[in-house]
């Protein structure tokens, strides 16, 4: 694909987004279960090869995998994996458990048309469904060691030192 075709493929995707800026915003989700025998998280993708593309508010396809899928689903996986090892550590009954989580992008700050709209999530939000009988002091001790460790939850949550480079 070169410029001529995906400025074409967006030009009336922005032109929408233009006349309706509420078009531009959507919700994306990822979905994951614990393990029931061992320390992980199996995160539903339906894919079984993991190829990006462009997410199809911005012209894609949609046969690819869209990389703000593949955030949520690594947070879903590391926030499942967390919660499992933290449960496990802390002698936490626990029954069936998924993690579940959804974020808002406004693709108009993706595309370019609207310079007060934000490159990426502007909210995510994680949740876990429990079967468990443990008390709500527990539960509250294990929901905040998982936030505490979970690598991804951390990452989003102290917006790291980025660099971008390039190499000849």
């Amino acid at each position: 694909m070169d410029a001529a075709e995906l400025k074409a493929m967006q030009s009336p995707l922005k032109d929408a987004y233009r006349e309706d800026p509420a078009r531009a915003i959507i919700t994306l989700r990822a979905r994951g279960a614990l393990d029931d025998q061992s320390i992980a998280c199996k995160v539903e993708t339906g894919r079984a090869l993991a190829v990006a593309g462009l997410h199809p508010a911005t012209g894609g396809s949609g046969l690819e995998l869209c990389s703000g899928d593949m955030l949520l689903e690594a947070l879903v996986a590391c926030a499942g994996v967390t919660l499992k090892a933290v449960a496990t550590a802390l002698e936490f009954r626990l029954g069936a458990a998924t993690v579940e989580a959804e974020g808002d992008l406004d693709f108009r700050g993706t595309l370019g048309v609207a310079k007060d709209a934000p490159v990426g999530f502007r909210a995510i939000r994680l949740a876990f469904h429990l079967d468990t009988d443990e008390p709500q002091e527990r539960i509250d001790a294990l929901l905040k060691l998982t936030e505490r460790y979970c690598v991804v939850f951390q990452t989003l949550n102290t917006k790291p030192q980025l660099s971008v480079s390039a190499e000849r």
